[in-house]
């Protein structure tokens, strides 16, 4: 199964887990026509759409996939919020199964400034266990058996102190950042919370464009793991 990049960040976020025979999509937080591009312009094999949460960095082209016959897959607070409610969108809860096409997902709460954000676990026979978690400054829970770890690491608490020293960014801005992204040291110690025994790919998310040093992330991640540490950016590719 491929992983594709088609966005990440505070601009867009969308991914595509591609078999030959079905596409599931995580997040729409870029255009309708951008995410065509990505699936080659075929819809044929795409299964649904999970989406996060309401900001529209994670669900800007929700109208245009259920007008074109994708389904979407989010909490109750994120409809809501979105404003939107039809017969292919589907209320998913936390830490309840469901499947879709041949992926089972467990949903599970994340922590953000939205009405009800969550996580995914994803499991399918051809990759095992995908845990996919962003735009959350802390997670409760702890996992079994992951194969493949798709995460934020927003930001360095250091670099964000600097540029709050040097007003690049405004307090208050701060103040909603710790309150709503993945820190670095906070990652690490999600990461080292989990048996990481199994792990075939670890990908960082949503680095900040300001807060964020790809190559401290991926230095001090990569000690404290021993693995091999993929960034997300748009048209990467990664085979699982």
């Amino acid at each position: 199964m491929k992983l594709k990049v088609l966005a990440s960040g505070s601009k867009g976020n969308c991914y595509l887990l591609q078999s030959k025979t079905e596409t599931l999509i995580l997040e729409c937080g870029i255009s309708y026509k951008q995410i065509l591009e990505g699936l080659n312009f075929d819809l044929k094999r795409v299964v649904g759409c999970l989406i996060t949460h309401e900001h529209k960095d994670h669900c800007k082209a929700v109208e245009k996939l259920i007008e074109n016959g994708i389904d979407i897959y989010s909490s109750k607070g994120t409809f809501q919020s979105i404003g939107i409610e039809n017969h292919r969108t589907t209320v998913i809860e936390s830490e309840k199964f469901f499947k879709v096409g041949n992926f089972t997902i467990m949903p599970f709460e994340a922590k953000h400034d939205a009405k009800e954000p969550l996580g995914f676990l994803i499991n399918h026979k051809k990759i095992g266990n995908l845990l996919f978690l962003t735009d959350s400054y802390y997670c409760e829970y702890s996992f079994n058996n992951l194969n493949h770890i798709l995460i934020e690491c927003n930001y360095s608490k250091d670099i964000l102190d600097e540029n709050i020293e040097n007003r690049v960014i405004p307090v208050s801005l701060r103040n909603r950042i710790v309150k709503s992204h993945f820190e670095l040291e906070n990652v690490i110690e999600f990461l080292e919370s989990n048996d990481l025994s199994k792990i075939k790919t670890l990908m960082l998310l949503h680095l900040s464009s300001s807060n964020s040093d790809e190559n401290l992330f991926i230095s001090e991640i990569a000690k404290k793991t021993g693995l091999v540490i993929d960034v997300a950016k748009a048209n990467l590719e990664l085979y699982l």
